[in-house]
């Protein structure tokens, strides 16, 4: 064997094995070597295998475990669980009534499982069939549960395939065990050549300048291999998107805002001629903070957006006639969207013609999924001058959608409650149109109170969804997601 060439983990394990005909497995290598990681172990086992003196036996199983989900499941009872007893129980089992127990979250996604069980609405009530067929499927459900984990050889494809579709309710993953036995070839090795030493892998000048390299081994490489590609530091692809709009942006004559997260229903809200009864004010789309849970305004403002909301004051609307409510206005939010920081750097400069853009955080209560987050990017921008049209609004956005490699544009008719007429902004994608924005005039209602002249241009854009458009992603979670690999992986934008 003279041109065996071991490492020094291989030498051990190896020694170690020689003489035996069990199988090892990584935890009794690790014992045996002395080793506490499984990295090392492995190496060396894989390392003698390719050399022909053990032999490796991988065994890859799928197991299905219980998600976060399925925990709680197995605490407080599947939501279809919960529902079916609650029906079971109530002397009145109706729609109604199951939204008064019930959360809104749990309702509607209830009624839908329970459907599927077999339980219709008959007159607003709530009907089974077949009861025991519905209490023996939901037994079933819940005995899966509690058996995981399992091998999914072992589990019933159906209910598999059913956990799967609900939200961190179970998880499937693959795992892979090794273990090792000796050849004989390597029980052949004589045990001299096992004898740990130091093995030097970098010439140095500090080694040359000695002559301990003269009795040194060293270790042997096969320069006929692939290298492996250097790891370099670069920029965050979602880092690297923002610069390059910012640039766009620059070079096309605009000046950047920079404003605070933290803002009052009022600017957020109010200035933009948003009810105080939409639906977006409500705390399920809105973070509203309880310090400070109020924040003064400047009585003037207050004094106007009354005006314009419950008359339309001076601006020819009719407003909402209904009451303004000074106290909503007061409450302390993380900001919706960065319009909010635009429509204020408009009442500081009413009179000044100005062509500003940002790009920045705002917020908003989603639940986490493939294509919402509660913490996001907005690009947004607005053209005040004397002049300004919505064709001067098109062709801004054209422009800008054509310097990121999107030349295919289109506007369609929408509705927003600032702006008057709407755009919803549309790029051509693998030949499909996507919306990626809105755009508009901003409504007398919003300009006239803070003593704008002339007419303001403005657009807002998700970056998520630009940069998932850019980047090839079907999943805005990847976006955030420490995934090395993935990282390394992606293109310089």
């Amino acid at each position: 064997m003279e041109n065996l060439s071991l490492t020094n983990p291989e030498r051990r394990l190896l020694s170690k094995m020689q003489g035996t005909s069990n199988h090892w497995t990584v935890q009794e290598v690790l014992s045996a070597c002395e080793w506490n990681d499984q990295a090392i172990a492995v190496g060396a086992g894989e390392g003698l295998a390719n050399q022909g003196l053990v032999e490796q036996i991988i065994d890859s199983k799928t197991i299905v475990q219980i998600g976060k989900n399925g925990i709680e499941a197995l605490e407080n009872g599947l939501l279809e669980s919960r529902l079916w007893s609650w029906i079971c129980e109530s002397k009145e089992a109706t729609m109604s009534s199951l939204s008064q127990n019930f959360e809104r979250s749990e309702a509607g996604p209830g009624i839908g499982l329970l459907k599927k069980l077999g339980v219709s609405i008959q007159g607003g009530a709530l009907v089974a069939q077949d009861p025991d067929a519905v209490e023996k499927e939901i037994q079933a459900r819940s005995e899966f549960l509690s058996s995981l984990p399992k091998n999914i050889e072992d589990c019933d494809p159906g209910m598999v395939d059913s956990m799967k579709s609900r939200k961190e309710l179970i998880e499937v993953s693959e795992t892979t065990s090794r273990t090792w036995i000796v050849a004989a070839e390597g029980n052949a090795i004589d045990s001299s050549l096992l004898v740990e030493k130091e093995i030097i892998s970098e010439i140095t000048p500090e080694l040359l300048q000695s002559d301990s390299w003269r009795d040194a081994e060293f270790r042997r490489f096969d320069v006929t291999l692939d290298s492996a590609i250097p790891k370099r530091g670069k920029s965050h692809p979602m880092q690297a998107l923002i610069e390059r709009i910012r640039s766009i942006f620059l070079e096309m004559g605009f000046s950047e805002l920079v404003d605070d997260y933290v803002q009052t229903a009022g600017w957020n809200m109010d200035a933009l001629f948003i009810p105080q009864d939409h639906p977006a004010r409500e705390m399920q789309d809105t973070f509203y903070l309880d310090n400070p849970k109020s924040i003064d305004l400047k009585k003037e403002h207050l004094e106007l957006w009354k005006s314009v909301h419950e008359s339309g004051g001076d601006t020819g609307s009719t407003g909402w006639q209904g009451t303004f409510s000074e106290d909503i206005s007061k409450k302390g939010l993380l900001r919706t969207h960065t319009t909010v920081n635009t429509i204020q750097y408009l009442a500081d400069n009413p009179d000044k013609p100005c062509r500003v853009f940002s790009v920045d955080r705002v917020f908003r209560k989603e639940a986490i999924d493939r294509t919402h987050l509660p913490e996001f990017h907005q690009i947004e921008g607005i053209i005040m001058e004397e002049g300004a049209t919505l064709a001067m609004l098109v062709d801004t956005l054209k422009t800008f959608y054509a310097k990121m490699g999107y030349p295919e544009v289109r506007v369609r008719p929408a509705y927003f409650p600032y702006t008057e007429p709407s755009l919803e902004v549309e790029v051509k994608w693998r030949g499909k149109w996507l919306e990626l924005g809105g755009a508009g005039i901003f409504r007398p209602e919003v300009t006239e109170p803070l003593g704008v002249k002339h007419p303001v241009c403005a657009w807002g854009m998700g970056l998520e969804r630009l940069a998932m458009l850019v980047l090839g992603l079907d999943d805005i979670r990847q976006l955030y997601i420490s995934d090395l690999d993935w990282l390394n992986s992606q293109p310089i934008l």
